[in-house]
């Protein structure tokens, strides 16, 4: 948050100072933002009226210069070299930082070779001297460089100036994930919706079930209890006779 907070601060002072700035003068104030070591967007010191009109005039390739620290790249620059002014050490620096953050939004593994050609850096010590000391201690990155698989690990990158044309490819983009994620919720909402359907189902079973065991355990009960007058009733009646009997037997018979 004070990176963000002292980058807002610093484009606020450039763009106030540019409101007054011209021709040479807006020539020296693109030279002094584009070397400043916590300055890292341009687009709306491009964007102010006295910088535009350096367009065409003696001064046109400090603003060429400016729109390279906007939207380009270190490769950019040398592909151009002979149409642009010597960068100073500086902002070759802020170049190959801006570079960094370019590689950085396309893909967050970043291997050293490719690192190594984009940043014009000849040997592995010098590209990492250069993404710890000048990048993550800048604050304009985070991540951690695995020395094993030669490769640059991205869990943070600030942000650039968006380039012509990709605010639009980002709103497409965008459209095309609220139109999937729209898709995704319909989904599980359908989902939701069999799954509260297959729990009642269940419940109706499961209550079923249970007013049948309850039928059977009554049917059950009715017929044990049946079953245990009518012994009670046998047991009752049964040892009468046999006494009846037992008494015929003892009588002494009549000659």
């Amino acid at each position: 948050m004070e990176v963000e907070e002292r980058q807002s601060e610093l484009v606020e002072q450039f763009v106030m100072l540019a409101k007054s700035a011209r021709g040479r003068a807006a020539a020296e104030l693109i030279a002094h933002a584009t070397s400043h070591p916590s300055l890292f967007a341009f687009a709306e010191l491009l964007a102010m009226p006295h910088i535009g009109e350096l367009q065409g005039t003696e001064h046109s390739s400090s603003l060429d210069v400016l729109k390279l620290f906007a939207h380009g790249t270190w490769s950019d620059y040398k592909c151009n070299a002979s149409n642009l002014p010597q960068l100073l050490p500086q902002q070759q620096l802020k170049l190959k930082q801006l570079t960094v953050l370019t590689l950085a939004e396309t893909t967050k593994v970043l291997p050293y070779d490719l690192l190594m050609r984009e940043l014009d850096v000849s040997n592995v010590r010098d590209l990492e001297d250069l993404l710890i000391n000048d990048c993550m201690y800048a604050g304009i990155v985070r991540g951690k460089l695995d020395q094993c698989r030669r490769c640059f690990e991205v869990s943070f990158a600030a942000g650039r100036d968006l380039r012509p044309g990709q605010l639009e490819n980002m709103m497409q983009t965008l459209e095309n994930w609220l139109a999937k994620s729209e898709f995704l919720l319909s989904n599980i909402q359908e989902k939701i919706k069999w799954a509260d359907g297959m729990n009642e189902s269940d419940k109706r079973h499961k209550k079923e079930v249970e007013e049948k065991q309850e039928e059977v355990r009554k049917s059950v009960k009715a017929e044990l209890e049946l079953r245990g007058h009518q012994e009670l009733a046998y047991m009752e009646s049964g040892p009468l006779v046999v006494n009846y009997m037992d008494e015929e037997r003892a009588r002494p018979k009549r000659r």
